[in-house]
């Protein structure tokens, strides 16, 4: 299983007025059974929950068969085309992953499609959170094509990926979401905000899940997060 988060905040600060535009893709239930998971559907509805519950929210949410690679294109540039430049863009994954993209119900999406999407948002915060296996890899080294390494490296988009390049990203039967996305809305609901400003910041969100997502896994899954950023980028405010 593959989560991948991606969180981009090119201003020091986002407005009160600002709204979030949102598109969510969580795939459970793959064609056939032999690919199946237990939570990402479930993982997409709680991160659809967590910015509702925060207010001021536009989304899209696509779960199992509703996730192929046409439909999550199609809802990208639908939505964002909405935000203005200091309006806050997220997209969010959980599924299946492969080095440099991920699973979707249909096909094997690459990392570029994804950035093109977002790449024509006019907001300057743009975010991804992608809960999936190898999710690491897309900051780092080419797999599937260099520009998408490329794109990844210089893009306007923050990466929080779940897991290191060569990492799966871990399910628990007595948990009813995934290690990273667990410790993602926790961490986004308030526990991340060690100084109690409710404003949770990139420093802030990494530190808390990094820590928690380590704790989970005995050490065998550790978040990365890439891209230009300040420690200090808001990352929700409440």
């Amino acid at each position: 299983m593959t989560y991948f988060v991606t969180l981009v905040l090119l201003c020091a600060s986002v407005t009160a007025s600002a709204k979030t535009y949102l598109v969510v893709a969580g795939i459970s239930d793959y064609p056939g059974t032999a690919n199946d998971l237990r939570l990402p559907a479930e993982d997409a509805k709680l991160v659809t929950w967590l910015y509702t519950k925060n207010g001021n929210v536009e989304y899209k949410q696509l779960l199992n068969s509703e996730a192929t690679q046409a439909n999550i294109v199609s809802a990208m540039n639908t939505v964002f085309a909405k935000a203005g430049a200091n309006d806050i863009v997220v997209f969010f994954f959980s599924g299946h992953g492969y080095p440099g993209g991920f699973v979707t119900y249909d096909t094997m999406m690459d990392y570029s499609t994804v950035r093109n999407a977002m790449k024509k948002a006019k907001s300057k915060h743009k975010m991804m959170f992608a809960d999936a296996c190898f999710s690491g890899k897309i900051g780092t080294t080419a797999t599937s094509s260099s520009s998408s390494v490329s794109s990844a490296q210089s893009a306007d988009v923050m990466l929080f990926l779940s897991s290191r390049a060569t990492e799966t990203s871990i399910e628990k039967g007595s948990m009813t979401n995934g290690f990273f996305t667990t410790a993602l809305v926790n961490g986004l609901r308030g526990a991340a905000d060690t100084n109690k400003d409710r404003i949770i910041t990139a420093k802030e969100l990494f530190n808390y899940v990094h820590t928690k997502v380590i704790s989970f896994s005995s050490d065998q899954q550790h978040p990365v997060m890439w891209g230009k950023f300040s420690d200090k980028m808001p990352v929700m405010k409440w």
